[in-house]
């Protein structure tokens, strides 16, 4: 096992992000946790996440996706997106540090986190379409 840090990863390879909902399209830049090892650390560490950023878990195929706040300092809302690109379900303003799992509650193929209540905020919600190239290029 490798040893655990207590730094942020440095920042990751960054994608446009864009969701449609009823009221808009809403654009983001999103960093993008493929390795193992990027996904354990996630954003834990980091003290502020912008509005207009945040993190893309890409998974090999269509799995459960349980998230915890470990070590993660700011709240989140964690975002799960199915096989036809469109939110499953959303789970927001997560407790920074809890152990609690955040779960899918069924097979997505990425999980996305925002900035705590950016969802709400922008009005975000179950059924809206998720368009970023590392998900648009993958066969479903």
């Amino acid at each position: 096992m490798g040893e655990q840090s207590s730094v942020a990863q440095p920042e990751l390879v960054h994608e446009p992000l864009s969701i449609r909902s009823g009221n808009g399209t809403h654009q983001f830049s999103i960093e993008v946790a493929k390795t193992p090892k990027e996904q354990e650390i996630g954003e834990m560490f980091r003290t502020n996440i912008p509005a207009d950023r945040g993190m893309l878990f890409v998974w090999p195929y269509p799995q459960q996706s349980d998230m915890w706040m470990k070590n993660t300092l700011s709240s989140l809302d964690i975002v799960f997106i199915g096989s036809d690109h469109r939110i499953q379900s959303i789970v927001e303003d997560t407790v920074p540090e809890s152990l609690a799992h955040v779960s899918s509650h069924g097979p997505v193929i990425a999980t996305l986190e925002l900035r705590g209540g950016e969802t709400a905020r922008l009005g975000i919600s179950v059924g809206d379409t998720v368009s970023v190239p590392s998900l648009d290029k993958r066969k479903s």
